[in-house]
């Protein structure tokens, strides 16, 4: 699969990866770095920290990919002296020689992208630790075959878009991905659908309607009571 993946630029000048077999970009074509930065950091991780003195915090990433959210949470954590620990789940995952062709050393510490890279085969086959404020996980395994006995803070569902991989998205993976959310945690997705939003309400959470990322003009977080 990996030799297919073609690296892009979208329109913020950071680069994605595009994958021909699924039909679609990794990131938004209207800016990798935008899209994560707006619904993963600011509109998942950040939203659940405002306000709480939290000296640790857990996050699950469903669809790992080329690690941007990752690093942008780590990067942002260590700033603040958050101890992060993070699990990705991940059925294909990137090359390393990938991996480095995206240039997100760019959008993080040289520290933090050395111990990324670095560490990143170890992560692939249990935790590694990058350094005293991160932990990083990469289950290589598909969604419905992801289990742990950890729930967690936040949860970045960022998937390819329903039209390439509605199993993705049905009721089922839905309801498995939300099983490992604490009570009080957040989710978050780039997506926003009448499907989605009544998957989701149908299994207790409270649905909100956040302002979308360039190119969206909604997208949606749900919080667990």
């Amino acid at each position: 699969m990996n030799h297919e993946l073609q690296i892009v630029t979208t329109a913020d000048g950071s680069k994605t990866i595009y994958n021909p077999a699924v039909g679609e970009n990794y990131h938004s074509k209207h800016g990798a770095l935008q899209e994560s930065q707006h619904v993963f950091l600011n509109s998942g991780l950040r939203y659940f920290l405002a306000g709480e003195d939290v000296k640790e915090v857990s996050v699950l990433e469903v669809g790992f990919g080329t690690g941007l959210n990752f690093l942008l949470s780590a990067d942002y954590c260590f700033a603040q002296q958050i101890k992060l620990n993070y699990t990705g789940i991940e059925a294909y995952p990137l090359t390393q020689e990938m991996l480095e062709q995206t240039g997100y050393d760019a959008y993080c510490s040289p520290q933090l992208w050395h111990q990324f890279t670095g560490a990143y085969a170890d992560a692939l086959t249990g935790e590694a630790q990058l350094n005293d404020y991160c932990d990083l996980t990469i289950a290589h395994t598909k969604l419905l075959d992801f289990t742990s006995a950890q729930q967690f803070d936040v949860i970045y569902f960022d998937a390819f878009a329903a039209i390439h991989q509605p199993e993705m998205w049905d009721n089922t993976a839905i309801a498995h991905t939300l099983q490992f959310l604490k009570p009080g945690g957040v989710f978050v997705t780039y997506a926003i659908t009448g499907n989605l939003k009544r998957s989701i309400k149908a299994l207790g959470l409270k649905v909100e309607k956040a302002p979308g990322a360039p190119g969206k003009r909604e997208m949606l977080r749900a919080i667990k009571s």
